[in-house]
């Protein structure tokens, strides 16, 4: 994947020399000028076929912003191609790290499940490149955020049922997509969701995912993923298969409409006990219809457990479900507009501070 099998990470791709600058301040541009083509269709950015690295250098092909977030190996930022002008996130990562922690495998894994998925709640990945001794993966603008940032937002850290059927429903299409290709996710929940310009949800981190096709047993029995959104299976190391993601949802879908996951303890040995107990507890202010879905959903027995197709169509999903309108941006873009020369001095002002930090590492 990133090279020759000797070294993977030490070749990948044909940017080995010396690490280029940080490219133009985006933010230099007048944001008022941003029109919605750029937003609206990311998937535009160029991408010589039949090869996902690229040969692409960051101060040539990007001009980077602000910074969105960080991770263990590096940092995402903002940028925006230095041709088409269209925004994307890179997420840089050290390799020096990654061998340090002896997690190039995972790493390999990942890049080669994400790069091959193309659906509308899951977060592009256009392609990739090497920059000195970083690695830069160029994926998706997700506007919106992280979804367990918005969660916290909401009035009791909780959605209202509209909301979360939306999002679950759109899930369960991602969902679909990635098992009908034989891959299981393993590690749904919050902060692995980001918010699309439509305010659509997008499946954002592959890290624990793995592919089962090829496999003459296609259960697994890694025990992996998230401490409270584990499945009874892997609690009790049995092997398992693509229903792990299933009671990941109705975990989620929980948290959506409680505002924490149900089986959350201050204690590993007592999280354990409460998922195998399958034993939940609802607040007086949960419909009866949502705690059918959770309760359909999170069943102890895999075979058992309410279908994709089944959560769709399900009472709670086809009362609430906020149907999708094509073409249509967020509102949130026409509400900044008057705040547009502000946010593009907070801007130039947060892209210096992103610059000055990178080229230090």
């Amino acid at each position: 994947m990133f090279g020759n099998s000797n070294n993977k990470l030490k070749n990948m791709g044909p940017g080995n020399g010396t690490p280029n600058k940080m490219g133009q301040n985006i933010a230099e541009q007048d944001l008022s000028r941003i029109d919605k083509t750029q937003w609206y269709d990311p998937r535009k950015v160029p991408k010589p076929p039949n090869k996902p690295w690229q040969d692409w250098r960051l101060g040539k092909d990007f001009e980077i912003g602000k910074p969105l977030g960080e991770g263990k190996f590096g940092h995402v930022y903002l940028a925006r191609t230095a041709r088409e002008k269209r925004y994307v996130a890179l997420k840089v990562i050290h390799s020096k790290q990654i061998e340090e922690d002896r997690m190039e495998h995972q790493i390999n894994r990942e890049t080669d499940i994400h790069i091959d998925l193309d659906h509308p709640n899951i977060i592009k990945m256009f392609g990739y490149f090497r920059d000195g001794d970083k690695i830069v993966y160029v994926l998706e603008y997700a506007p919106g955020g992280e979804v367990y940032a918005e969660l916290l937002r909401q009035p009791g850290s909780r959605y209202s049922d509209q909301k979360a059927a939306t999002y679950i429903c759109q899930l369960t299409h991602a969902l679909d997509y990635l098992h009908q290709k034989k891959i299981m996710h393993r590690d749904i929940k919050p902060e692995n969701l980001l918010i699309g310009f439509r305010g659509e949800i997008k499946m954002a981190d592959f890290g624990w995912s793995i592919k089962t096709a090829g496999h003459s047993n296609h259960r697994r029995k890694t025990m992996c993923g998230t401490l409270d959104y584990l499945p009874p299976e892997m609690v009790n190391q049995k092997t398992y298969d693509e229903k792990v993601d299933l009671w990941c949802l109705g975990v989620l879908t929980y948290e959506f409409l409680v505002g924490k996951p149900p089986f959350e303890t201050n204690h590993r040995d007592d999280t354990y006990r409460k998922i195998t107990s399958g034993q939940i507890e609802f607040p007086g202010y949960v419909q009866p219809d949502a705690r059918n879905f959770i309760e359909k959903i999170l069943h102890l027995d895999p075979s058992q457990r309410m279908n994709l197709r089944e959560a769709r169509s399900h009472q709670w999903i086809t009362k609430n479900r906020i149907p999708e309108i094509k073409d249509r941006y967020l509102p949130m873009f026409e509400k900044l507009k008057p705040l547009l020369p502000v946010l593009k001095q907070r801007y130039e002002e947060a892209a210096e501070v992103s610059r000055a930090a990178y080229n230090q590492k």
